[in-house]
């Protein structure tokens, strides 16, 4: 397995926000989707078919694991997998978000960002 974060990226934006939709705590599929869908108020929403795809190939690349626990076992169903980030995962999100961060500051430094200091762009 690759431990070098760069060489994944850059990351689709599919592959980022799944990434980053398990940053904060583990999560099962449809609860992908759906914080997914509620962080970008609904401009990406993933088809589960595109989800798994994704998860499978983040499994074999190690970036992601099955978790080993449930956040309440009594309320959820027992078929449910549970994913999260591994360690190289977490590294690689970070370094997607340094790249992201860097490009952002490019086009700012072009006055190209509608948050450059002197206005809006027209």
């Amino acid at each position: 397995m690759n431990s070098d974060p760069d060489t994944f990226l850059p990351l689709s934006a599919p592959v980022f926000h799944i990434l980053l939709s398990l940053a904060d705590r583990e999560r099962h599929g449809y609860a992908i989707i759906k914080e997914i869908e509620r962080r970008t108020s609904e401009s990406i929403v993933l088809s589960t078919g595109t989800l798994y795809a994704a998860l499978k190939r983040l499994l074999a690349e190690g970036l992601i694991e099955g978790a080993e626990g449930r956040a309440d076992p009594e309320l959820d169903d027992k078929r449910r997998l549970y994913y999260q980030l591994t360690s190289t995962g977490k590294f690689v999100v970070r370094a997607e978000t340094e790249r992201l961060t860097a490009l952002v500051s490019m086009s700012r430094d072009k006055q190209l960002s509608p948050w450059f200091s002197g206005g809006s762009i027209r």
